[in-house]
């Protein structure tokens, strides 16, 4: 019962600010205040009418499918053969792709904006898309390192004495029974891709800028709760994502193993 109590607490406090976040965009207000004085849903229609921050969201979105795609099209042969090859160096290969990782994104940021600005890298859609590949591909490869280790190698091996190629073993065989690490993965790349602001901020202009960075700028220069009811639709997206997940495969299951 005690142990209950902790854990229903626990879930309280990290659950606290959302619903703050939640009552004040259904306020009646001009002003973030708690609680509202009346209850409206103008606020969703103001950030529905904002093009500057519909924008945003667009390019965001069209962002985190980029990563994505890119996350698990080099991350996912690289988990290959790191979790089913012996060769020298695996380990400090597996080592060196995770380690962003272990790093802040703040340190994480600065190094890519040192090395992005002598290019023109820095402001631009190629820009964009490698720093934020530096936050999902260690990711990507972590989780399916995970997945194809937990796989069964007989039946590759079978498949292959059969007279299949490499090519339909991975297709055939590999890929559908990690399937569950796969979605997650490419779950989680898109929300981080969609959810970075402390790299993006390093590395936007003023002509090309990513839904979190507006979100900043908009706070700096605005106290309405316009800006709490975009944080609802991004928390309804963000469940939605894992609700999804949870439908097609188990995210709990999948990311436990």
């Amino acid at each position: 019962m005690i142990f209950r109590a902790l854990v229903i607490a626990a879930y309280g406090f990290l659950l606290a600010p959302a619903i703050f976040v939640v009552a004040i965009a259904f306020s009646s207000d001009r002003f973030l205040t708690f609680p509202p004085p009346g209850l409206s849903l103008r606020w969703f229609a103001t950030l529905f009418e904002h093009e500057q921050m519909m924008a945003a969201m667009q390019r965001s979105a069209i962002l985190a499918a980029i990563v994505t795609t890119l996350s698990l099209a080099i991350g996912v042969p690289a988990a290959y053969a790191i979790a089913r090859l012996r060769f020298p160096g695996r380990g400090a290969i597996f080592a060196a792709l995770t380690a962003p990782l272990l790093l802040p994104t703040l340190v994480v940021g600065l190094g890519i904006l040192l090395v992005f600005f002598p290019y023109g890298l820095a402001g631009t859609w190629p820009g964009l898309a490698l720093a934020h590949l530096a936050v999902t591909l260690p990711l990507v490869v972590r989780i399916m390192t995970t997945a194809f280790a937990t796989l069964p190698p007989d039946l590759e091996d079978a498949a292959a004495t059969l007279g299949a190629t490499p090519l339909k073993v991975a297709f055939r065989i590999t890929l559908p029974l990690a399937l569950p690490g796969l979605i997650a993965a490419a779950a989680l790349s898109f929300l981080i891709s969609f959810d970075e602001v402390v790299i993006s901020l390093f590395i936007v202009g003023p002509r090309l800028s990513t839904l979190p960075v507006e979100m900043y700028r908009y706070v700096e220069g605005h106290t309405d709760p316009m800006v709490a009811a975009l944080a609802v639709v991004l928390i309804l997206l963000s469940i939605s994502v894992v609700l999804l997940v949870e439908r097609l495969v188990g995210f709990t299951r999948t990311v436990s193993k």
